[in-house]
């Protein structure tokens, strides 16, 4: 309120900040905001549905994906209009803590791409979030296709340390990588990484027939987990 020497108190200065901030928000933009926001967030949903390759897949993380990408803009179009209003959100986050456990790398990468295209279409750069929203996910796309080239499986074979010998023959045949060796009560276990060249795995029953050999199992795997 103004005094007798026509100064402005501190309490006008917040009311005007509130008042004069808002009006620059209109509601055509606020909705215009909203539905980039959410496009762009259903473009990462998909993205995210199409390129998965995990054990179980997680409807609600993937949703989640597209709140969070509306949410930040909104809360981006808020502090973006009003100083007092974003001192006080970053005080409001600054005490949250997130607690969930996330594993698999490549959805930390797709929490990151949802939020920061909600920055980015809520400081209400259309354009620039639509085209870097689109080459994101051409992006993923050609990641995937390049991963799915080169398939890697896991040889498990449990066996008599007596016919240690024979299942030797059979595995220098085969190009792999010894991951794990354990021994107990007269029986090896091998665990081998290796990759199948023009789909050859005739070599699998052949260890199978080896008297002494309790199991050989050829598993797929693709560095997080076996299938």
């Amino acid at each position: 309120m103004n005094n007798n020497n026509g100064s402005i108190s501190f309490g006008d200065i917040i009311k005007n900040s509130f008042t004069d901030s808002f009006a620059e928000l209109s509601w055509g933009t606020i909705i215009i905001t909203l539905l980039f926001a959410f496009a762009v967030g259903l473009l990462i949903y998909f993205t995210y549905l199409k390129c998965y390759k995990g054990v179980i897949y997680s409807q609600s993380f993937n949703a989640s994906l597209v709140l969070m990408c509306v949410i930040t803009a909104t809360v981006i179009m808020v502090i973006s209009s009003n100083v007092v209003l974003s001192l006080g959100m970053v005080g409001a986050l600054s005490i949250v803590r997130f607690r969930a456990a996330i594993k698999d790398p490549m959805d930390i990468v797709f929490l990151f791409w949802s939020i920061a295209m909600g920055i980015i279409i809520g400081a209400r750069q259309y354009m620039f979030g639509v085209i870097a929203a689109v080459v994101a996910a051409v992006a993923f796309f050609i990641m995937l296709k390049l991963r799915g080239r080169r398939e890697i499986y896991l040889f498990i074979v449990r066996f008599e340390n007596a016919v240690q010998p024979e299942v030797g023959r059979v595995l220098s045949k085969i190009d792999g990588k010894v991951r794990n060796k354990s021994l107990s009560g007269g029986i090896t276990e091998l665990t081998i990484e290796l990759v199948l060249h023009n789909n050859n795995t005739s070599f699998v029953d052949r260890m199978a027939q080896i008297d002494g050999v309790h199991s050989a199992v050829l598993v797929n795997y693709n560095g997080d987990f076996t299938e």
